[in-house]
């Protein structure tokens, strides 16, 4: 029987089993998703050893890739007997060829360049190579950008387990930024994820996932809870620290030296299926309640303006109510459940005038307002209309800057006739002492240090919208730096 017999779209599986060809170092791939491209092809075979050659017949969702040794198209040919290759989350078939060798036409420039690409790769001492033979991993190293809301390890499983088994999470935070090593049950997995998801979105226009290669092959997993999960020993115990595990022993590479792996096609619209159906998960499961109730507050101090202004840091803070009969309590009324998510993570053990407030999410879906001509002492207020919400506008940069409390924070709006030393006077005048403080180039700009968080805290509430003259109002956050 010709390689090339069958159906157009791969050939007919029946006649496959009556006759196959012997070991030989091209393989034959069937069934291959119209848009597939070379590189998709090759990424099959670099975990199992060089690959040297490939042809592509676009027309029958055909392709053949040879092997720089028989050895290694038996490894391969063995290992997609037990596990299934999938393209673009799409099945593949994968048998022997009868060629021996592939003799391709030079004049196919597309082709030549990947490989041209592929040979560089398998240079001694190449980045590249390098970056190929992590290819094999089964460990990926996951970053996500621009978390504007919360993503936690059950989140992470259920997006990556469209690609196949995921067997351990470790999830940690390094350099401000929340991190994630995620072990599959098989290199090729790991590979077909990271194809499929990194630069995607988790959610619309953030929670950016940016996916590498770990050098690690293994993770060790001491407890089972929030932070790390093995999912082949659920009997491992919850435990209170972090799992034994250095995070800085994970090496990320970078797009520059994985050209190849740069040239792989975006993600297919069946792998956008799955990740908008992990998307509905995500959205599921934040709880449909966009209120928290805020408790342990000094309530001498606390007011609706101060709340609005803290959690107004994770969310546009819709309405606060300080409770009647329980003034350190309030319940806030975010616009979005996931806000409401955000800011409980952050917020929930941090001081507010001097106190430890407790962060839960409500029952109610609502924050009441006070009946018509009921006056409840200004406790209730509504910032429905607010001018002040950072969330407002889509797309707006405030999605990317948010960040835990922090010691230094970032100021802007700044007008051009402000001093360093008219700013370090009005922030000592909250009541902290300035540690530090950087203009930007422009001095519109700055990064001013607090000597605590706490102390910056209250630096934000007191002085976030402050009219520094002219009606140019000062903008204060969190910042990642540190000066």
């Amino acid at each position: 029987m010709s390689d090339f017999d069958g159906a157009p779209n791969g050939g007919d599986s029946k006649k496959l089993r009556v006759e196959e060809a012997p070991p030989s170092r091209v393989i034959h791939i069937r069934k291959l998703p119209n848009e597939a491209s070379e590189a998709e092809v090759i990424a099959l075979g670099l975990p199992f050893g060089k690959v040297t050659n490939i042809l592509t017949l676009k027309g029958k969702n055909q392709a053949f890739l040879e092997m720089g040794t028989e050895e290694a198209a038996v490894t391969m040919v063995n290992y997609y007997s037990k596990v299934t290759p999938l393209i673009r989350n799409i099945q593949v078939f994968i048998q022997y060829s009868n060629h021996k060798e592939l003799k391709t036409d030079a004049a196919n420039q597309r082709t030549q360049a990947v490989l041209q690409a592929v040979s560089a790769a398998q240079s001694p001492g190449s980045e590249v190579q390098e970056v190929l033979a992590a290819v094999s991993s089964p460990v990926l190293r996951i970053i996500i950008d621009n978390m504007f809301y919360p993503v936690t390890l059950d989140v992470l499983q259920q997006i990556f387990s469209k690609f196949g088994t995921v067997m351990k999470i470790i999830t940690f935070t390094k350099n401000n930024q929340f991190q994630a090593l995620l072990q599959f049950s098989d290199p090729v997995s790991a590979q077909q994820a990271k194809l499929a998801l990194d630069g995607q979105n988790i959610y619309n226009s953030c929670c950016t996932l940016r996916i590498d290669f770990s050098k690690l092959v293994n993770l060790n997993v001491k407890y089972n809870n929030d932070k790390s999960r093995d999912y082949t020993r659920p009997e491992l115990p919850a435990g209170d620290g972090q799992p034994s595990f250095d995070p800085t022993v994970a090496v990320a590479f970078s797009k520059d030296s994985s050209s190849l792996l740069g040239a792989l096609n975006p993600l297919s619209a069946a792998a956008a299926a799955a990740a908008a159906a992990g998307r509905v998960a995500l959205t599921g499961q934040t709880g449909s309640s966009g209120v928290l109730l805020v408790s342990n507050l000094n309530e001498e101090m606390v007011t609706p303006q101060s709340l609005f202004t803290l959690f107004g840091v994770y969310g546009d803070v819709q309405r606060v109510k300080i409770l009647y009969n329980k003034k350190d309590s309030a319940l806030i009324q975010m616009s979005e459940s996931n806000q409401a998510q955000l800011a409980m993570s952050h917020l929930n053990g941090q001081k507010m005038y001097g106190k430890i407030i407790r962060v839960t999410l409500s029952k109610h879906q609502t924050v009441a307002l006070p009946r018509d001509g009921l006056d409840d002492q200004g406790l209730t207020k509504d910032f429905a209309n607010s001018p002040l919400h950072r969330f407002k506008k889509p797309g707006s940069k405030n999605f990317q800057n948010i960040f835990p409390p922090s010691a230094t924070l970032h100021l802007s709006n700044i007008p051009q006739d402000v001093t360093e030393d008219d700013l370090r006077l009005l922030f000592s005048n909250t009541g902290g002492t300035v540690k530090a403080f950087k203009f930007f180039q422009d001095r519109k700009m700055a990064l001013i240090q607090m000597s605590t968080v706490e102390e910056a805290i209250q630096a934000l509430i007191d002085l976030h919208n402050y009219n520094m003259g002219g009606n140019q109002h000062l903008r204060v956050s969190f910042s990642k730096s540190t000066i």
